[in-house]
């Protein structure tokens, strides 16, 4: 049986929302090309609905599929392991419960609106107390919007977590263009640069938010670095968790101590674990073919990523949780989402910087260096870009996904920045 779709016009939109006026169709206070601008219509509510007949599939996918063998050596050395792969989908197939992390995703108020052609998927939770600051959080890859399921309470709510009412947030949380419910087949594809056009449009244009801060980890911190270097006007502040500084060697020598250890660790980077985004950044679309065709490929890609670059001790289980690995999962798995989502790698490779070698970051900035990160540069290469920090970090835990690895302290981290950042 078909399971009906959810989603329906709402009128009242507009009065609960701030809206920029509109002078005609397409019209922009950003200045962005035509191509990117937004058509003036208002978002529509929006929840998630998977057809059965879509989980009915993965099902039998999963009992299908066909397993390579282990390369002999130590677990997960060469990739993602066999044996904790086979567990994962088995429970995948008997025990996971999409139906009840769909409802846990609806609880919050999803929209979308049409911004330079394409359909933008976002939540907007407004923030408690009299004045809450608007901020836009974005996630990156291998992630999803999913992964801000636990900040996003904690900053709207803080009175709710131990904090202050004062220090409420109005969040908007998208799905980046070509990235779960912001994917249509055969839709354009965006870089990151593309891709911080439309968020500030969304922003200012869309929800009528005329200055905001942002926050990011990943792609996500690079959207806000990119908003800060492009359209300073708008944003009040960034924080972010992942520095855009460029990730070559400097042709002078390593003054400090620090910077030798930053470039031995980029060197084992390059060397060891940047093969994934070569083959993104080069053959998307041969890559898509096999991770779109089969949810246990598509997961073997995905986990090895949070196995590795977070603070979990090798055990992704505990740290995360199989329904938390798993949902992420399915948002690429139900949309059709993945090959999509492989193109901010091929803009990075092929197109302009995010932030042009000769520029800078401007804005206010907070940066939160978690110790799992994977890349950990000192403060004498980044104020290069980044001249205006005021607020360095040191986390006690946490990795390349500090939303879902530690919440509560990346939100009182955030709450800290911007309590310092005058409006």
């Amino acid at each position: 049986m078909k399971h009906p779709a959810i989603s329906t016009e709402d009128p009242s939109y507009r009065k609960r929302t701030p809206v920029l006026p509109v002078v005609g169709a397409k019209t922009m206070t950003l200045g962005a090309p035509a191509s990117l601008s937004w058509d003036g219509a208002a978002p529509r509510p929006f929840q998630i609905a998977v057809e059965d007949s879509v989980l009915d599939d993965l099902k039998r996918r999963l009992r299908a599929a066909r397993w390579p063998d282990q390369i002999p050596g130590e677990p997960w050395r060469y990739g993602t392991n066999l044996e904790y792969l086979k567990a994962l989908c088995a429970y995948w197939h008997d025990s996971y419960d999409w139906r009840k992390n769909e409802a846990e995703l609806n609880r919050f108020k999803q929209y979308k609106v049409v911004i330079g052609g394409t359909e933008i998927h976002f939540i907007h939770e407004p923030g408690e107390g009299l004045n809450p600051r608007p901020l836009l959080l974005s996630h990156g890859w291998p992630g999803s919007f999913y992964e801000y399921h636990k900040l996003i309470p904690r900053l709207t709510r803080p009175s709710a977590h131990g904090g202050d009412p004062a220090d409420a947030f109005t969040v908007v949380v998208p799905s980046l263009p070509g990235y779960g419910f912001s994917f249509t087949p055969g839709q354009r594809r965006f870089g990151i640069n593309e891709i911080s056009t439309i968020c500030a449009a969304l922003m200012a244009d869309v929800l009528g938010y005329p200055r905001f801060s942002a926050h990011g980890h990943d792609w996500g911190a690079f959207i806000a670095s990119r908003l800060g270097y492009a359209h300073p006007e708008l944003l009040q502040a960034i924080h972010i968790t992942l520095l855009a500084i460029p990730r070559e060697r400097s042709a002078s020598q390593p003054r400090t101590a620090d910077e030798e250890r930053f470039y031995r660790q980029l060197d084992h980077w390059l060397k060891e674990e940047t093969g994934y985004f070569k083959i993104m950044g080069t053959k998307p679309q041969t890559l898509a073919y096999a991770l779109t065709d089969s949810p246990v490929g598509l997961a073997a890609w995905i986990l090895e990523k949070f196995r590795t670059w977070s603070d979990c001790s090798g055990d992704i289980d505990q740290h995360f949780g199989r329904d938390v690995l798993l949902t992420n999962i399915m948002l690429y798995w139900v949309t059709g989402a993945i090959g999509s989502t492989f193109w901010p790698y091929y803009a990075r490779l092929h197109g302009d910087r995010i932030v042009p070698e000769d520029g800078h970051v401007s804005v206010p900035t907070g940066y939160a260096e978690h110790p799992r990160e994977i890349l950990t540069p000192p403060r004498s290469l980044v104020e290069r870009t980044y001249p205006n920090i005021r607020r360095w970090s040191r986390m006690p835990a946490g990795g390349h996904f500090p939303a879902l690895e530690a919440p509560d302290a990346l939100a009182d981290d955030i709450r800290a920045f911007f309590r310092s950042v005058e409006r």
